[in-house]
């Protein structure tokens, strides 16, 4: 059954065994992992809808720089499917070097392993519709040409996959099912403003709950799980402080702290050998029909040694901004800046106001290449536009062999890089978040030395040619600050509870009956975006639920008897 919030009765208190706050793929994913188990489920979504002006105006908050870190309330929606709605799709699953504790990486480690989450991240790969859990092309394709013609090392791998889902919107995709698993009841505008514990502070009594049209009501479940992303399941708790002063599940005052998003810019220029048709730097279509990618990483065995952060690098097309690049499409790109949405359109910006010789400039490269431009719209409105898997992103010829670099690197977990109360409230009360988001100088020289390693590499190889500007290497990768929606680390998992704030199982270490699902119970970063080990690590989660739940019930049962 799906409601919305405006038809509970005010006052009232709604029941289940398991109470999961947020709509998003990790909410959607365990709830629909409970279906089979008996168990009652409540699944609290705050926004109404898709795209609700309203809803959304309640993530506002404060960034300590706005340089590098997007406004508070972008890259994430409210209303089912959460931000699965806007998301571009690409599956990545972590490295089993992440689950590790590293010496050279502070704060790192994981309380579990990737033979603990292998299994649902097969799960979470079929939710996704991104095809077969293959993330090695050696294993996703037979008989492909390298990545590189020519190109083979033992330090740098060029064989791993990203695969991109539809990008399936998890509303839209699992809102049918959702309705029809019983005994699930999904309540759509209802936001969670306070988690209630009990006088000891050991487990939650109910939650408070509100709908933007004033009505009040409450929730109370055996079992109650926050689902409601990096930035929210931090305020929640940091907002909760009637009985713990400090915010549920805070007493070590970790909960908002080591704040993690990417490192991502494009840098360098890596010129090619041999002719461009030996180079697989676009998109491929694997045999399941999923669009993959290729990637370029340093081998496991050599971060130790060179004191590596993860990162990978696409090979990518320069710079949009800069005309020199000749090609009409990147122009027809940077021409139509204010049309694209914020997250892509905010790389076409990064110059401020173009001059008029520049935007001449761009224009004759329009004008200049009518057939590539032509060819790549027809391509756009074909495979993209009315595709129902739509091909991923923007990729061009490439007739130079001369590429650019677009790396995406891990963070090192910082106790300073922190989500925080603000002084503000939102239209329901709720104290709103100030963000400060950090990195550390060891980022940016991790992802000098995999450069370097990346170059020295292609020399020894005869494949090409790395140059990249040292002194300028940080701001490319600042240019655009944190990346995008990735908000990660802020209710970390670990088994000290004076540096974490949930347990292996995702359990909040005071509170016996208070769990977090999501992004926000990574200890690290990766190098991969977190969408699918979010929802590995949910279904994870829904397993572990249903056999504690039902135990107890079957014990309860015995005692009764």
């Amino acid at each position: 059954m799906i409601a919305n919030a405006r038809t509970v009765p005010r006052a009232s208190v709604l029941e289940a065994d398991v109470c999961i706050v947020g709509g998003g793929p990790a909410g959607i994913a365990l709830a629909l992992s409970l279906a089979d188990t008996g168990l009652s489920v409540l699944l609290l979504e705050a926004g109404r809808k898709s795209q609700d002006k309203q809803a959304q105006a309640l993530y506002q908050g404060e960034v300590a720089s706005e340089a590098l870190h997007s406004p508070t309330h972008r890259y994430r929606l409210r209303g089912l499917g959460g931000s699965s709605s806007l998301w571009g799709g690409r599956c990545v699953p972590y490295d089993p070097i992440d689950f590790d504790t590293r010496a050279w990486v502070p704060a790192s480690g994981w309380p579990i392993s990737y033979a603990d989450l292998l299994p649902h991240y097969v799960a979470a790969n079929a939710l996704c519709e991104a095809g077969h859990y293959a993330y090695d092309a050696r294993e996703a394709f037979a008989d492909q040409p390298p990545l590189i013609a020519g190109f083979a090392s033992e330090i740098v791998r060029s064989t791993s996959l990203e695969r991109f889902s539809c990008p399936t919107d998890f509303g839209l995709r699992y809102r049918r099912r959702l309705q029809l698993v019983p005994r699930l009841r999904v309540i759509e505008g209802a936001v969670c403003t306070a988690i209630r514990l009990t006088p000891d502070g050991a487990s939650v009594r109910a939650l408070d709950l509100a709908s933007l049209d004033g009505n009040r009501f409450q929730a109370t479940a055996r079992v109650v799980v926050l689902a409601c992303g990096g930035l929210e399941t931090a305020r929640l708790l940091l907002a909760s402080d009637d009985v713990a002063p400090q915010g549920v599940g805070n007493q070590h005052d970790v909960v908002g702290r080591y704040y993690q998003c990417h490192v991502v810019g494009n840098v360098g220029t890596l010129t090619l050998h041999g002719n461009p048709s030996d180079v697989r730097h676009g998109y491929e279509v694997a045999p399941d029909g999923v669009y993959c990618r290729r990637r370029l990483s340093i081998a496991p065995s050599r971060h130790e040694r060179h004191g590596l952060r993860n990162a990978v690098a696409r090979l990518h097309f320069p710079r949009i901004t800069d005309p020199t690049h000749h090609s009409g499409v990147l122009s027809g790109l940077y021409l139509a800046k204010s049309f694209i949405g914020y997250e892509y359109g905010k790389r076409l910006h990064d110059a401020g106001t173009a001059s008029a010789g520049a935007w001449l400039r761009h224009a004759r490269n329009v004008a200049g290449d009518p057939l590539d431009t032509a060819a790549f719209l027809a391509h756009w409105l074909r495979r993209r536009a009315l595709a129902q898997r739509k091909f991923p992103s923007v990729i061009l010829r490439n007739r130079i062999n001369r590429f650019s670099l677009e790396l995406q690197g891990e963070q090192t977990p910082l106790a300073d890089s922190r989500v925080t109360l603000g002084a503000g409230v939102d239209a329901l009360g709720m104290r709103r978040i100030r963000v400060d988001w950090r990195y550390g100088r060891a980022d940016i020289d991790s992802l000098a030395a995999s450069l370097d390693l990346i170059a020295a590499e292609m020399v020894r190889t005869g494949a090409g040619r790395l140059s990249y500007p040292r002194q300028t290497l940080e701001e490319d990768l600042l240019r655009y600050g944190a990346y995008g929606g990735h908000h990660i680390g802020t209710a970390r998992m670990g088994s000290d509870p004076r540096r974490s704030v949930v347990d292996a199982d995702c359990k909040v270490h005071t509170v016996n009956n208070l769990y977090v699902a999501g992004s926000a119970a990574f200890p690290t970063s990766s190098q991969a975006n977190p969408t699918l080990t979010l929802i590995a690590l949910a279904l994870r989660l829904g397993a572990h639920l249903g056999t504690r739940l039902q135990t107890r019930r079957a014990s309860a049962l015995e005692v009764a008897a």
